[in-house]
């Protein structure tokens, strides 16, 4: 009996984040998740954030289900994301942030800013990002009001 494939996990950041995107990244292969880390791997030398995110929101739905952004504030990565049409990027800092943006936005990357929240947080909020399942009911009528450009439609 063969086992299904690891679900992947896309992750990046930038060069405020790469100490807490290697903890996290190893938190996810513990928990049996493949992860995809598209940078950047250098503290010292600074990259520009949206060049991350869109590498990460790229790779969804592709070769990843849900990402992971860090930068020092979260603010900057969670903008470009957000600006994909495909993409629904929560900027958390605490468990009931982390908690509702699965339960009621059916967020598929979260967003954290490492100069704002220290490991344990950022720990826990990717816990809870993973194991917290999307409601439907109501939530689901308005995330289909997000038209194909990412902007809420007005009805």
């Amino acid at each position: 009996m063969s086992s299904a494939p690891a679900e992947t996990i896309v992750i990046g950041c930038d060069h405020a984040a790469v100490a807490l995107k290697e903890t996290l990244k190893a938190a996810l292969a513990a928990r049996g998740f493949a992860v995809q880390d598209v940078g950047t791997r250098d503290a010292a030398t600074a990259v520009d954030y949206p060049d991350i995110a869109a590498a990460v929101c790229a790779a969804i739905p592709g070769t990843a289900t849900r990402g992971i952004l860090l930068c020092g504030s979260g603010v900057g990565m969670a903008m470009v994301a957000n600006r994909q049409p495909h993409i629904r990027a929560a900027l958390c800092h605490d468990h009931l942030s982390a908690k509702l943006c699965r339960q009621h936005n059916d967020a598929n990357v979260l967003v954290l800013g490492a100069r704002l929240i220290g490991e344990t947080t950022a720990q826990d909020c990717l816990d809870i990002f993973l194991d917290t399942p999307f409601e439907g009911g109501r939530h689901s009528r308005r995330i289909a009001k997000f038209s194909a450009t990412g902007e809420p439609t007005v009805s």
